[in-house]
């Protein structure tokens, strides 16, 4: 179930309305002990419960979009907490923008014949890049047997199977 993609997502059609398949999630959650979720008009959301979950622990958000009367899309996607994905996010930003930065004062650094070793940073900020990517793979490898269990949970729920992208 692992992917080199930092959240894996899923997009799918069900034959049924919003309302009945917001009945099921929410029926199958408070049946359930392992999981806890918030199901909502356009949006839910399944954990793990709270004695369980860890820092790279993940949750399967779900949007819903209602196509028709008896059609509906759902999106899902899955990711740790957002206070970590936004961790992460924000590091990814930061050295893009730091990336520019300074490639712009050193180019212009060359442009005018002067030394210019702030370019090193560049180099640099992809290999810390590289080693976010890196420690999101791990993460995402320490909650894959949550997400295993949160993807099979969805999977008895809808009483089909669903690949993930």
């Amino acid at each position: 179930m692992s992917s080199l993609r930092i959240r894996p997502r899923f997009k799918e059609s069900v034959p049924e309305n919003v309302e009945s398949f917001k009945n099921r999630i929410q029926t199958a959650l408070d049946a359930e002990n392992e999981f806890s979720g918030l199901v909502s008009d356009q949006y839910c959301v399944i954990k793990i419960r709270p004695e369980e979950r860890h820092y790279w622990s993940p949750q399967l958000t779900l949007t819903l979009e209602e196509n028709s009367e008896d059609d509906l899309e759902v999106r899902g996607l899955y990711g740790p907490k957002p206070s970590v994905w936004a961790v992460f996010f924000m590091s990814y930003a930061a050295l893009g923008i730091l990336s520019l930065f300074a490639g712009v004062f050193g180019l212009s650094q060359l442009m005018l014949d002067k030394p210019a070793p702030i370019l090193w940073a560049i180099p640099i900020m992809a290999a810390v890049a590289l080693g976010l990517y890196l420690i999101a793979q791990a993460g995402q490898k320490v909650g894959a047997e949550q997400m295993f269990r949160i993807h099979h949970f969805y999977e008895q729920v809808i009483k089909h199977r669903v690949a993930l992208t």
